[in-house]
């Protein structure tokens, strides 16, 4: 026969287990993959959504390029097109991997239409001594050119988007 005190105690310690057992049960429930962000990793990169400005980006500056007599200038204006493509079609805020794609396509860019813009071996050499600092300025010039547009674009969307 059991004393009346240790089946008291018995019992407080199965209620409190099964409530701990219920807290770890609605943890686990809120925070299952499905309500953080659905693939995106931590909820602040989205490697699809990247992969999807990268190309738009280079799209852009590409296009941006060819144009006579703004080539320079079109290239930043193709990229802040493509930021802002992205933030007019998305539903979610993607500032990050628009603005990481801006900062690689237009460093890339720099740095590539520097050394075949100029004469080989100079090229080379500029490059040596400047490239840094050539392809710091392209990065931060379509970086921020991408986060303008992405931010534009995000704008427009609201204002379509908004109840009257």
């Amino acid at each position: 026969m059991q004393r009346s005190d240790q089946k008291e105690s018995e019992q407080s310690v199965d209620d409190v287990l099964s409530g701990l057992t219920r807290e770890r049960d609605d943890a686990t429930r809120t925070s299952s993959p499905d309500s953080s962000g659905g693939g995106r990793l931590g909820g602040l990169f989205s490697p699809r959504a990247f992969l999807a400005a990268l190309l738009l980006s280079i799209g852009g500056l590409l296009v941006g390029g060819a144009i006579p007599l703004v080539g320079f200038i079109g290239r930043f204006a193709g990229i802040a097109g493509a930021g802002f493509l992205l933030g007019l079609v998305g539903s979610k805020r993607h500032y990050t991997e628009v603005v990481l794609a801006g900062v690689i396509a237009a460093g890339l860019a720099f740095v590539l239409s520097t050394l075949f813009a100029v004469f080989a071996p100079f090229a080379v050499q500029l490059l040596a001594d400047y490239g840094v600092a050539i392809a710091g300025v392209g990065a931060a010039s379509g970086g921020l050119a991408a986060l303008v547009g992405h931010y534009f674009g995000r704008d427009l969307r609201a204002g379509l988007t908004q109840e009257l």
